[in-house]
Parts: C-alpha cells; structure tokens; sequence
C-alpha cells in the first residue's frame, strides 16, 4: 500500500488554488486589456471638436475618458462624417460612437444606444434682424439649412413649401446663415447656443421655444459586447459626481435627470441588409439618383465652356513676348492648379461673402453660379497648359508661312495654328472632361445636390450604404464611358485622314 505524502497534496492544493485564483481575477479584469475603436466627428463644439494643437476636446469626449476609466478599457478615436458613423457601426469598422448621436427609433433598428448620456433638444437660429421667423410654424417656405443625416435635417422635411440645403457639418450651416444665403439653421440647440456665446458667430439668435426633446447615446453595432460595458462605466460616472463635474464644466448649471435605460432597446431592423433585397434598394433609389445626374451634367458642361473659352485665352497668353503679362497668366496657372479644389470652392461660396460683408458690402453666391465659377476657373487652369501644349506642337515654319502671305498674328492664330493645334487637344481635352464630371462631386460641400449629394442623402435615409454608393459609382461610370466614346468620335470626325480612311473602309 502506498504511503499517503500529506506535503506534496499540499503542495498540488496550493498550486491549483494560485491558479483558480489568477484566472478568475484575469476573467474580472479581461476588459483591461480591451481597445475599443470610439468614432467621432470632431465638428461640433462644445461636444466634440478640435484644439488649435489638433488635440480632441469637448462635453462628449471628456464624458468618454470617464467612462473608459470607470470600467477599465482603453480607447482610440476615430475621425468620421457624422453621415457615415452609423453606416460604419452597421459594418462593424468601428466598435462604438459618441458623436451627439440622438438616440431615434429608426436608428436604434440598425444600431444599439447605451443609456442617455445628454440632455438636448433641436432649436431654430436665425439672423438677428430677422422679425419675420418667431417659431417652427413660421419656417414654410422658407430656405432652411441643416446638417447632413441628423435629426434637425429630418425636422425640415416637414416644413411645407421649404428648401432644404444640407452641410457636412454644423458650423458651416450656420456659416450659410451667416452669409444670407438662408433663412434659418434647425440645429441642436447647445451647440448653437455656444457657438454664439464664445463669440464665434456674430448677428445670429435663437428663436427660445426648443422644437424637440431628444437625448444622446453613445452608439454600438447590433448584440455589441462592448454595449454591457460601456454601460457600466456610464452608470458609475453617473453615481459618483464625475458627470455632474463635467456638465457643469462645459455648460455651468446642473445636470438634469437622464433615463435609466436606452429608450428604444430591442428593436428589430426589418429592412437589414440582404443579398437579395439589394438591387431592391438600388432601383428605388435611381430615379432619385438620376435627378443628380441631370445637375452633375449641367455643372460639368457650364464648366467645360468657361473653362475652354478661360483656358484658351490664358494658354496663348502664356505664349506671348510680354515679360508681365506671361507671368501673370503662369501665377494664375500655378495657383489653381497647386491648390485643393475643394479649397476653392470654400474660399469662393463661403470667404469671399464673408470678406465683402465685413467691408459693408451685402453679397451673397447662388450655389450653382459658385459651383459653376469655382468648377471652370480650376478647369481653366489645366485648359491653359493643354492649349499652350497644342499651339507649340505646330511646326514653327507655318506661322512664317503665313505671315509671308501677309496675315496678321491674330490671323494666324485663328485659320492657320488653333484649327490644327486644337485637334492634337482633344484627347488631353477629353481627360479634362472626365476629370471635371467626377470632380463635381467635390460641390457637394456647399449643399448643392448633384449626383454623389443625392446619394448622400438616401443614405442618410435608409443607411445602405454600400448599395447606394455602388450605385453612385456605376452611374459615374456609365457617364464616363459615354463621355470617352464621344471624345474618340470627335477625335475621328476632326481628323481628315482618319475619317477619310473609316470612309474608304
């Protein structure tokens, strides 16, 4: 019989309860080690914006530090579009958001919302010489702006008769507003509220009777495990004083009452996205989609004029003996063509009313007329080079030829070097074309509703994203196409030799 070591069993005992102990206590503090991906759009002070440093700062994201110390997790931002964070959290690219997401039923059947973390409601601003605008029923027909996929953008579409202008974001809404381009701004009162009160945003009021009331919550994907999570660090921030700090931090009174639970929990998504409901949702959307077509191709030609006819001009400028002006038409070259467009089209619609307005001068930019100036002025620039391009490839020797003959220069430009020097443009042209349809998407951040605004919108909507962007890509596409087919025609058509062989064939 074996004889029983009571020390090596205590031994064994001691190991194996070490063991238990350090697995349940790496089980209690799993989420220690968790980093969880936070989306963002860093565009709407006091919430959530950004320090001169580049630095994120705010209610909302001093409200998130608390909560990840609260219940031990780590964290990084991620800067999005408001309109793309839900979209985001449906394909599980992100793990939460907090971005003064406004808890709604329809969202909360595609996404999950923590208990609210905020206290909100949507508020009318307006010019602060406006008499004519004293509540929401004054509003009909009236230009309203708002911010792209929130809940102030889906009020608006219940004003009878009303023109709705959507931004990517708040502040340049009220920008809009600003400038006169619009009568009135539905937004989140607080954000309004501080952007008056640190002086950001002169000749501007509130009308004081809030239109809704609404409550934030910070955004999961569906059957999220990270939702019971931040849940509990919400509920610890809340019972220990440290929200009530923070809210008087930023907004100086009391923190109301929240509710202790989500308000829509569980809802079912009826419409989730399936393979076989897609092409479903993209033919409902093109007739809608098609609309912004018809404006992309308005803009896209208006420009292409401008820009030929500007483009031209500077191009034989360039060319000329004159020490002064070839040197302005290079500056001029080079600064369109170094400069972001979309810089242009900002500093043309929104920096150049606001200049003359601060000079005493009351001016304000149609959108297509900005779209369309901004569009050919950047087109022209890249024109001009094309042009100069085409007029040096002639041989030298005609220009003599016909001044022999006794034609002036600008004779000779007009019948003899442009006519030839133009047909060696049009495939360099053509790309020029191309370039422009698809940049008329950039026109898109001054509200103007061409093809990819229109998709914007749907999604906004019904947050498909991937089918109405898949849809928005096709219909360029298409007009690509057609477009390169024309050019190669006209390269045909303008070309004797060419056509004179496709005849003989």
């Amino acid at each position: 019989m074996a004889k029983f070591d009571f020390g090596r069993w205590l031994r064994w005992c001691v190991v194996v309860g070490f063991s238990c102990l350090l697995l349940a206590g790496c089980a209690v503090n799993s989420s220690a080690g968790k980093t969880l991906q936070i989306a963002t759009d860093p565009t709407f002070p006091p919430f959530e914006f950004q320090k001169e440093s580049g630095e994120l700062q705010g209610f909302s994201v001093e409200v998130m530090n608390a909560i990840a110390v609260a219940a031990n997790f780590k964290f990084n931002f991620k800067s999005l579009p408001f309109d793309g964070i839900i979209s985001a959290l449906g394909a599980k690219t992100v793990d939460a958001a907090i971005s003064s997401i406004t808890i709604t039923e329809e969202r909360a059947k595609t996404i999950s919302f923590s208990r609210p973390y905020f206290k909100s409601g949507l508020a009318i601003a307006i010019r602060a010489d406006n008499k004519d605008i004293t509540g929401f029923d004054s509003l009909k027909n009236k230009k309203i702006a708002v911010q792209i996929g929130t809940t102030g953008a889906g009020k608006a579409k219940s004003i009878p008769g009303a023109q709705i202008r959507s931004f990517d974001s708040a502040p340049i809404a009220l920008q809009e507003l600003l400038n006169g381009n619009v009568d009135a701004v539905i937004n989140d009162a607080p954000m309004t509220v501080y952007a008056i009160n640190t002086g950001n945003l002169q000749g501007i009021k509130i009308v004081q009777k809030l239109l809704t009331e609404e409550f934030y919550g910070i955004a999961t994907p569906k059957n999220s495990p990270n939702l019971t999570l931040i849940n509990k660090g919400l509920d610890r921030v809340l019972e220990n004083g440290t929200y009530s700090q923070i809210y008087q931090k930023w907004f100086k009174v009391e923190p109301p009452s929240l509710p202790a639970k989500s308000l829509f929990e569980n809802q079912n998504n009826n419409n989730a996205p399936k393979i076989f409901t897609s092409f479903g949702v993209i033919l409902q959307a093109f007739p809608t989609l098609l609309q912004g077509v018809l404006v992309t191709l308005q803009l896209t030609i208006l420009s292409v004029v401008f820009g030929l006819i500007g483009g031209s001009l500077i191009g034989i400028v360039r060319l000329s003996h004159i020490a002064p002006v070839r040197w302005v038409a290079r500056a001029y070259v080079d600064f369109f063509r170094g400069t972001p467009l979309l810089v242009q089209i900002f500093m043309i619609y929104f920096g150049l009313p606001a200049i003359l307005q601060e000079l005493g001068l009351t001016f304000s930019f149609d959108r297509l007329t900005a779209g369309v100036i901004a569009l050919s002025l950047n087109s022209a620039a890249y024109i001009a080079e094309v042009v100069r391009a085409g007029i040096q490839s002639i041989e030298p020797g005609q220009a003599e030829a016909a001044q022999s003959l006794g034609l002036s220069s600008v004779q000779t430009m007009s019948y003899i070097i442009f006519p030839q020097a133009f047909r060696r443009m049009i495939p360099p042209l053509g790309n020029e074309f191309i370039s422009l349809l698809k940049d008329t998407s950039l026109v898109a951040v001054i509200g103007f509703e061409e093809l990819f605004r229109k998709g914007q919108l749907i999604v906004a909507d019904n947050y498909r994203a991937f089918e109405i962007y898949a849809a928005v890509a096709l219909v360029y596409l298409c007009l690509t196409l057609l477009s390169s087919q024309a050019f190669s025609r006209l390269e045909v058509w303008m070309n004797p030799v060419k056509r004179h062989r496709k005849y003989d064939a």
